[in-house]
């Protein structure tokens, strides 16, 4: 396999053009679908996810390494949200300057100051990497950023796997169809919201999509809805102006949304500050927020998923913090850890801008901001972070490396594109859930990975972006 596509095939256009359309009548089998509404006035339309033809490779230690450091990171997300020190001291420069940070933040203190009214945390993450490719090509992982909020695709790459194993038989490749792993993230993210909403101990209660107005991406989410119906928990998905409009709090803080009793709420939005389009949709983040239900993410997890954080972890001695007596568990998460900077005022923040700019494409500059296409590369770094050095706005951001991975070729389906050979990156997602009660964690796994590929023109942006595609690892 040449660079993870077979070299005969990779010759033979006809077939490439007949193996395109078995993968998506494969995809459409396997129930590999995406509603996408095309403008303001159109009807939606219904249509395959973008995905690779292929399998891409990746080490097959690698992806074990991957796979094997998520329990570290769950346990590292719930120390932090528990470390109430830790967090005002990592964002005190950052919402000084960031106005969306700072109101989360604002909620924050104002829970820990009414006293959390749930003692079940639920926590569903996904950690992204890259391989990066060091100077001897040996590629090592290292972590772009973990997503404590709406971390997406569990459900759609829950089926990627039966499409490319069918692809690659198809193709005249069963040694390489069983090398494309098992996953099923859709059932063990299911699991921990059952887990939490079993605590709650209300059968009538129900868990909660709280979701936006225009879905593109609502099958992904209805994998994890139906496994929850199979367990006789029943959902409901409703928006912030729902949750305004028909929610209350009873005298012991239960949230009834149209007279139902929410148990679990599960955010699919709320991570960007344009989700947040009225007062009324700030009070029903907090409504919710004080409620007795378990968040996913609660208002802490949230803030522990921003960029400051990641880089403050980065710092020598932090992980140690939150790992006191497993010292393995801490070197682990840090062999994750690409190069991460602080644009704090002072010294070491006038000397990380003037790194950056002698070398602007060695890094890249984010802002607290998810959903991807926010990153800043190359000339438009040096454009910002020149008008920013000497203000405090500079505070927003944070500096890191930018991981270099070796490209693949591959071939990118969507819909109504031309098939043509792609140089294409991959970014690895592993998946893990935990649901702490009090002082137990009573789950701690990772339950699924999530491979997404683009094409090496573009720099940023995931496939709801419209960059990125599905994809699998080929273990090699």
């Amino acid at each position: 396999m040449a660079q993870g596509i077979p070299d005969e095939v990779m010759m033979n256009t006809a077939l490439i053009r007949d193996l395109a359309d078995v993968a998506k009548d494969a995809a459409l089998l396997h129930g590999i679908l995406m509603r996408i509404q095309e403008s303001p006035n159109s009807s939606e339309l219904v249509t395959f996810a973008p995905f690779t033809l292929f399998p891409s490779p990746v080490p097959r230690s690698i992806f074990l390494q991957a796979l094997a450091v998520q329990t570290h990171y769950n346990t590292l997300v719930d120390r932090i949200c528990q470390d109430v020190d830790f967090l005002q001291e990592a964002l005190a420069s950052t919402i000084a300057v960031d106005d969306f940070t700072a109101r989360l933040f604002r909620i924050h203190q104002q829970i820990l100051k009414e006293g959390k009214s749930q003692s079940v945390t639920l926590g569903l993450n996904r950690s992204d990497y890259m391989l990066d490719q060091g100077e001897d090509g040996t590629p090592s992982l290292k972590q772009i950023e973990i997503n404590t909020f709406a971390a997406s695709f569990g459900g759609l790459s829950s089926r990627t796997p039966d499409v490319h194993r069918h692809v690659l038989k198809v193709a005249g490749r069963l040694e390489e169809s069983q090398r494309v792993p098992d996953n099923n993230p859709a059932a063990g993210l299911a699991r921990a919201i059952a887990t939490a909403w079993e605590l709650y101990r209300s059968d009538r209660a129900v868990v909660m999509f709280l979701v936006e107005e225009t879905q593109r991406n609502v099958f992904d989410q209805r994998y994890i809805e139906n496994e929850l119906w199979k367990r006789n928990i029943h959902t409901i998905r409703r928006r912030f102006d729902d949750v305004y409009q028909t929610g209350s709090l009873d005298e012991d803080k239960r949230l009834f949304v149209d007279g139902r009793e929410v148990a679990v709420v599960y955010f699919r939005n709320g991570y960007m500050p344009q989700n947040y389009t009225s007062e009324q949709t700030w009070e029903a983040r907090l409504m919710i927020e004080r409620s007795l239900a378990a968040k996913c993410p609660d208002i802490s997890a949230h803030l522990a998923g921003t960029k400051k954080v990641q880089q403050e972890l980065a710092r020598p001695g932090v992980l140690e913090r939150f790992f006191p007596d497993q010292p393995e568990a801490a070197e682990q998460v840090r062999a994750t850890f690409a190069g991460l900077y602080t644009l704090d005022m002072g010294p070491e923040g006038d000397r990380t801008v003037a790194m950056a700019l002698a070398a602007p494409d060695r890094f890249v500059l984010k802002p607290q901001r998810e959903g991807g296409g926010n990153n800043i590369y190359g000339s438009e770094l040096c454009r910002v972070l020149e008008g920013l050095k000497q203000s405090s706005e500079r505070t927003a951001y944070i500096l890191m490396d930018k991981i270099q991975p070796a490209a693949l070729q591959n071939y990118l389906l969507r819909r109504d594109a031309p098939l043509k050979v792609s140089s294409c990156l991959s970014e690895l997602g592993v998946f893990g859930a935990y649901v702490r009660k009090g002082d137990s964690m009573v789950m701690n796994e990772c339950v699924g990975h999530l491979l997404r590929t683009k094409s090496s023109e573009h720099e940023d942006g995931g496939v709801a972006a419209g960059v990125a595609v599905l994809d699998n690892p080929l273990l090699v």
